[in-house]
């Protein structure tokens, strides 16, 4: 079987022979319903594949859905002219970046359809050539754009760059309103909804399907299309990790699979991580090593945000859907990233509960994460989290915390802002690294217990305070009960106050008592 990995081209991927998860009757539905929308999926989700297929689809190209549902359902195979914008290949740094790619464009489109606006600006160029191609074909136009937000989320952070984008953006796409009589179908897809930048009230007949339950399944693979198209590939990757079909079943779901766009639909596989791990026949974090989010990272530092709060914080429709590129929510812009997905919905409220979509998220951006909130560097994080390990698995509680100590005591790491949130955030991260059972701020019937980690044969109990006395976090401890739980447990209970020092950033003392 050949896996379209990196293969974006419909027709390439036909012609080639690889293998493909059939989203036509979604596509006939969506093209035959409707004409302009919107949609948002995270970062290598199979959205520019899926802009390719409806390319194919409206340039006539009959030949390359042969076999496929379109083929039946479709009878008629208008050939159409085709826009399409891909905003992906570009870094954008400066005010030209923009206007360089919108020229690449621009001049490609007036080579078949005329130029005689091309010392006009963006927007009337591009109003031009959707009008001549529609009076030259004499058929209404198909407008497609991938990553539309590429540019606004390149320079996150640099204001005065965003105002300039967001307003060539605005004046460009308020030109598919403004030519509707000349366009038969417009998709525009992207990561985040930008509510700065406003084609979604400028152009108020945009169909936002986000959400819709309907094509849920338009990108990504559901679980039903995992076992329709991937059932020899799980058989030889179970073979080749010494695994079980049903053990292999279970790992796919747990690392790359959870993906909800709405609260009642099934979960969907993310495409790029499932497929390299086919062709590799290895378990492995493909998609979190395309890139560090490490605009997210820096969004979560400037609103001090608590990370103990990601997995099942709460969140409205009108919040996951709309991003304000001035004032952005961490919240919103890790949903549209795929960070966090819906894993459940209280009605009463209407809000949405959020949290990681699998494992391999989880794990990758947890480790992003404890390079930017702790002292652990790259070079001396994975020497230190084993060594760390090895004191945790062998009861050495004492030694732990010499261990801790001397990772904050260098005063060159900077902190900003909440003190208490940044030592309780890095020892969270520092433990959650290491796979075990930990907990922050777990409630208790007195109270709620700072860390709470457990292994096969030891529970650390820790209260951590700033500025106080290791005495006093001891205390608490013991006052509150917090061990009253695990006193019928075979495992050792090491009770642990510890305090840290705002002047230093470091643990100034600590007291460790067995129970």
């Amino acid at each position: 079987m050949l896996y379209p990995i990196g293969i974006q081209n419909f027709a390439s991927l036909r012609e080639d022979g690889y293998v493909y998860v059939d989203k036509t009757a979604l596509i006939y539905m969506l093209v035959h319903e409707g004409s302009y929308y919107f949609l948002s999926r995270p970062h290598l989700f199979g959205k520019s594949l899926l802009l390719s297929t409806i390319e194919a689809y409206f340039m006539g190209r009959r030949d390359l859905f042969a076999g496929l549902a379109m083929e039946k359902l479709e009878s008629e195979w208008v050939e159409r002219p085709v826009l399409r914008l891909d905003l992906t290949s570009q870094n954008y740094r400066d005010a030209q970046s923009l206007l360089e790619k919108l020229n690449e464009c621009l001049e490609k489109w007036e080579q078949l359809y005329g130029d005689a606006l091309k010392d006009r600006s963006p927007e009337e160029r591009f109003a031009y050539v959707i009008q001549s191609a529609y009076e030259q074909t004499g058929r209404r136009v198909v407008v497609l754009v991938d990553n539309y937000d590429k540019p606004l989320l390149d320079t996150i952070g640099q204001q005065e760059l965003q105002e300039e984008y967001g307003k060539t953006l605005k004046a460009f796409y308020e030109v598919l309103k403004a030519q509707d009589g000349c366009i038969r179908f417009a998709l525009l897809t992207g990561v985040s909804r930008f509510n700065h930048v406003s084609i979604f009230s400028g152009l108020n007949n945009l169909n936002d399907i986000t959400m819709d339950a309907r094509y849920v399944e338009l990108c990504g693979i559901s679980d039903r299309e995992l076992h329709a198209y991937f059932e020899e590939s799980i058989h030889e990757l179970g073979a080749a990790c010494g695994m079980t079909y049903d053990e292999t079943c279970r790992m796919l779901q747990k690392q790359y699979d959870g993906y909800h766009f709405h609260y009642a639909s099934v979960g969907m596989y993310n495409p790029f991580s499932l497929l390299n791990t086919f062709i590799k026949n290895e378990f492995n974090d493909y998609w979190f090593r395309t890139g560090t989010p490490t605009y997210l990272i820096k969004l979560l530092q400037s609103n001090k945000f608590d990370l103990q709060k990601l997995k099942g914080i709460k969140a409205s429709a009108v919040n996951l859907g709309d991003t304000d590129i001035e004032n952005p929510d961490p919240v919103t812009v890790l949903y549209q990233s795929g960070y966090l997905t819906i894993k459940g919905y209280n009605e009463r409220r209407r809000l949405y509960v959020l949290d990681y979509p699998n494992e391999e998220v989880e794990r990758g951006f947890t480790e992003s994460l404890v390079t930017y909130f702790t002292p652990l560097t790259i070079m001396k994080r994975d020497t230190f989290l084993s060594d760390l390990t090895d004191d945790i698995e062998a009861g050495e509680a004492e030694t732990m915390l010499n261990r801790l100590q001397t990772i904050y005591a260098g005063n060159d790491y900077r902190v900003a802002g909440d003190m208490e949130l940044y030592f309780q955030n890095s020892l969270m991260l520092i433990f959650k690294m290491l796979g075990y059972n930990v907990d922050v701020e777990q409630a208790t019937s007195h109270g709620r217990m700072d860390v709470l980690i457990q292994t096969d044969d030891y529970v650390y109990i820790m209260e951590l305070k700033l500025d106080g006395s290791a005495d006093e976090a001891l205390q608490q401890i013991k006052q509150k009960d917090y061990a009253r739980q695990f006193s019928m447990s075979k495992k050792k209970v090491y009770l642990i106050g510890v305090n840290f020092l705002s002047e230093t950033r470091g643990i100034e003392k600590w007291i460790v008592e067995e129970m």
